[in-house]
């Protein structure tokens, strides 16, 4: 079962800024193109860093003269690099580095959890020299949740129950109903059925995995369990 990797889902075409792109031109690119952040590269084409929607907006944060905002304003002023970036007029006083990045054969879930952990909304694709080759976004990642329900059954039966377990399909009925997977049928022993679950779970597009499966004999005493 092949598990999809960031390049099978990233987009290569990647709008980019040099570390010394202006302030003003940064926040036209990020309108025109509709996108929330840049990959900032340099001159050998290595990614130095990446520069958001929300590194800009420090600047109206910070000010000066803006009475409105004295609280918020004092309370960020805790955050030094925030308030650095308020002062900042390229990319090279705006961005984050090191930025964050991915390989091309990263897992679309790892990329998924990167995602979450450090609340980006997407994350520059470097090959093994550290150079540029795409960028995937959270967009990007939801792709595979809109897999044709036929499409991902196929996988199910083909990869899972024949490649993977040696199961024959005929003793399952598989059915997908928009990304949830409804099993039902026996399979040889009791410790198989939270295996096939998982497997199944695994299949990229599976939203949930519903099962009445039943049992051929229970080994569940023999502590003899399969594990994969």
């Amino acid at each position: 079962m092949k598990r999809r990797t960031v390049q099978d889902v990233m987009t290569g075409d990647v709008v980019t800024v040099t570390p010394r792109t202006p302030f003003a031109e940064i926040a036209e690119v990020l309108a025109e193109h509709r996108v929330s952040g840049l990959p900032v590269v340099d001159e050998a084409g290595l990614v130095t860093g990446i520069v958001t929607e929300s590194d800009l907006l420090h600047k109206e944060e910070y000010k000066a003269g803006d009475t409105d905002r004295r609280p918020l304003r004092g309370l960020l002023r805790r955050n030094a690099q925030a308030e650095a970036k308020a002062t900042a007029v390229d990319a090279r006083g705006l961005m984050t580095a090191p930025a964050v990045t991915v390989a091309p054969d990263t897992p679309t879930a790892e990329a998924a959890r990167l995602l979450n952990v450090y609340g980006f909304k997407a994350l520059p694709v470097v090959d093994g020299d550290g150079r540029l080759a795409g960028i995937v976004a959270r967009r990007d990642l939801l792709r595979v949740f809109r897999r044709p329900d036929a499409e991902i059954r196929d996988e199910v039966v083909r990869d899972v129950l024949l490649k993977k377990l040696w199961h024959d399909p005929d003793m399952l009925d598989v059915r997908v109903e928009e990304g949830v997977v409804h099993l039902t049928g026996r399979v040889e022993t009791k410790s198989l059925i939270p295996i096939v679950v998982r497997m199944v779970g695994r299949v990229d597009g599976v939203v949930d995995v519903v099962h009445t499966l039943g049992y051929a004999h229970d080994d569940s005493q023999s502590g003899r369990f399969t594990r994969i």
